[in-house]
């Protein structure tokens, strides 16, 4: 389990209420490009993600946010064809379907997610909630 130290104070767990039963299953064929690269920071403005996804098209990708702060970033890059007269010598890109899901902190506007794609790298930016400051009000001492 991953622990990652929160900003917003104590342990954060993003990988929490995930059962290992609910994470997907691929197949051999599909085990190398599963695991898309992600990159997770945070600014003091927003959350930022980056996914090298090379030879992908954003047709052939899917951005969505669940219940309970999930963004989840999935696609499937087809297998190339094979012609009848060619002769492979090396296969090592990866093809088949790709699904990554992360638990977002509850500082974050799920309604104001944008995301584009550029060069083979997908970028989803999420919004911060601006942090309040506490109201400070003086007390008058009498006396």
């Amino acid at each position: 389990m991953s622990i990652v130290p929160s900003l917003f104070g104590g342990l954060w767990d993003p990988f929490q209420d995930f059962p290992l039963s609910s994470r997907p299953q691929f197949s051999s064929e599909t085990a190398a490009f599963a695991n898309a690269r992600v990159d997770w920071k945070e600014t003091p403005e927003a959350h930022i993600f980056k996914a090298d996804l090379p030879g992908l098209k954003k047709e052939e990708v899917k951005v969505e946010v669940e219940e309970g702060r999930v963004l989840q970033i999935s696609g499937e890059r087809s297998k190339e064809q094979e012609e009848k007269n060619d002769q492979w010598h090396r296969v090592e890109r990866s093809s088949g379907k790709f699904l990554r899901r992360f638990r977002l902190p509850e500082n974050v506007k799920m309604d104001q997610v944008k995301a584009s794609m550029e060069n083979g790298v997908l970028t989803v930016t999420i919004p911060k909630e601006e942090v309040k400051k506490p109201e400070v009000k003086a007390i008058e001492i009498s006396g």
